[in-house]
C-alpha cells in the first residue's frame, strides 16, 4: 500500500511536494523559519527521503542506519521532537489529495505507522547525539588548493573534534548561504590533527559549491554538520579491495585507501579513477604517491574523452573485467563505488554481472551532492 500511493505521488513530485510545504507552512508559519529562502533543494531532498523510507520498508537494518544519520543531521537545522507531528499531519493531507485513487482507512494507517517509527528513529539518534555532540562544527579553512576552474581541494581545521569513518560525508555551510547545506564527502582518514579534506566541484547554479571553489579563501569559517553515511570498511573482513571512482567520487575512495593501508594489513588495493580526459585527474600525483609507497596498491586510470592518451579507454565499468595482476575469485573481493549516480549503477551492474555478490559491493548512490 505505501509504495502503490507513493507511486501516485512520483508521477506528480513537483506539484505534490509544493502542496505538502504549502500545508506545512500555512499551519505552522514559524517553521519557514528553519527552511532557506529557496526551497528548490529541500523539495528535491525531501522527495528523497521519502523514497528511500518507502522502498526500505523490506530492508529495516538499511532504513534504520539512513534515518539514524537524517536524524543526527536534522540538529542542525533546529528541528525538535514536536515539528514531526506537524510533519506528518501535511504529509497525510497531500498523501489524500495526490493519492486520492487508491487512498484508504489501511493505507492511512499504513502510511502513520510507518513515518512515525521512522520519526522515532530519528528522534532517538538526535537525542542520543545531544548528550555528548553538538549540531554542528565550526571550522576554519587552513588551505585552498584550486586544482581547476571549477574544483578545488580545501583542507578544514574544526574547532572541536569531528569524529567519523572513511568513507563518509558530511554537510557543509557557508556564511554566504545561511540554512542551505551541501553534502561532501570527506577525502581523508581520520589524522592526529584532526583536519578534514574535500573535494568541491563548482556545479552550474551551485549555490554552496561556487562559495565554496570560488569565493572561499584560507581563514575563511564554514559550518559542518556530523559525519553520517554506511559505505565504510568492514572491520571483520581481510578481503582484497576494489575501489572505484568518478569525479569527486574520488574522495571516500582515496579515504578507504589511507584506512586500508593504515591498518597494517597487505590487502591488495585496486583504485580505478574515472575520468573524461587526463586533466581531469585532478589528484592522480597524490594517489601515484601512495601507489609508489605500498607495492600491494595500484591506481588504474580511465579516461573516456582521449582514446589517444595510451591507457585504457571508457568508463570504469568497461575495464573492470580487464585489470591485470588481479586474480582470484570477484565473490572474494570488497567493492566501493562512488561518483556520478550514472556510473554507479553501471558498475554496481558490472561487478554483478563479473560474480561480485551484491552484499559486498558499496556506495552511496542516494547521496545526491549538488
Amino acid at each position: 500500500m505505501l509504495k502503490e500511493s507513493f507511486n501516485r505521488l512520483e508521477n506528480r513530485s513537483d506539484k505534490a511536494v509544493g502542496y505538502f510545504y504549502g500545508r506545512l507552512f500555512a499551519a505552522h508559519p514559524r517553521l519557514r523559519a528553519l527552511f532557506p529562502v529557496a526551497l528548490g533543494d529541500q523539495r528535491a531532498r525531501f522527495f528523497l527521503a521519502l523514497t528511500r523510507i518507502v522502498w526500505s520498508q523490506d530492508n529495516p537494518e538499511e532504513l534504520a542506519a539512513y534515518l539514524t544519520g537524517l536524524g543526527r543531521g536534522h540538529r542542525k537545522y533546529g528541528v525538535t521532537a514536536e515539528h514531526y507531528r506537524a510533519v506528518e499531519d501535511a504529509l497525510i493531507a497531500t498523501l489524500r489529495v495526490y493519492a486520492a485513487d487508491v487512498w484508504s482507512p489501511r493505507a492511512e494507517e499504513a502510511w502513520v505507522e510507518a513515518f512515525r517509527s521512522a520519526s522515532a528513529t530519528m528522534i532517538e539518534a538526535a537525542e542520543r547525539d545531544a548528550g555528548g555532540a553538538p549540531p554542528w562544527w565550526t571550522a576554519e579553512v587552513v588551505e585552498h588548493d584550486r586544482r581547476s576552474d571549477d574544483l578545488a581541494v580545501l583542507t578544514l581545521n574544526p574547532e572541536r573534534p569531528l569524529p567519523f569513518a572513511p568513507g563518509q560525508y558530511l554537510t557543509v555551510q557557508t556564511f554566504r548561504w545561511p540554512r542551505v547545506w551541501r553534502p561532501y564527502s570527506i577525502a581523508n582518514a581520520p589524522r592526529s590533527d584532526g583536519r578534514l579534506r574535500l573535494h568541491v566541484r563548482a556545479r552550474p547554479g551551485g549555490w554552496v559549491s561556487g562559495a565554496l571553489v570560488r569565493g572561499t579563501a584560507p581563514g575563511d569559517t564554514v559550518l559542518l554538520g556530523p559525519a553520517t553515511g554506511t559505505m565504510t570498511l568492514d572491520p571483520d573482513s581481510g578481503r582484497d579491495l576494489l575501489l572505484v571512482a568518478g569525479g569527486t567520487g574520488l574522495a571516500p575512495v582515496k579515504a578507504l585507501a589511507e584506512q586500508a593501508v593504515m591498518s597494517g594489513r597487505e590487502r591488495r588495493v585496486r583504485l580505478v579513477v574515472g575520468a573524461r580526459t587526463e586533466s581531469d585527474l585532478y589528484d592522480l600525483p597524490d594517489l601515484r604517491l601512495l601507489e609508489a609507497a605500498y607495492p600491494w596498491v595500484r591506481v588504474h586510470p580511465v579516461l573516456s574523452d582521449e582514446p589517444g592518451s595510451g591507457g585504457p579507454h571508457g568508463t570504469p565499468a568497461d575495464v573492470l573485467g580487464d585489470l591485470d595482476d588481479w586474480d582470484g575469485a570477484w565473490d572474494d573481493r570488497d567493492a566501493y563505488v562512488a561518483g556520478p549516480a550514472p556510473m554507479v549503477r553501471r558498475t554496481v551492474a558490472c561487478l554483478q554481472r563479473l560474480g561480485a555478490p551484491l552484499e559486498r559491493i558499496h556506495h552511496d548512490l542516494l547521496k545526491a551532492e549538488e
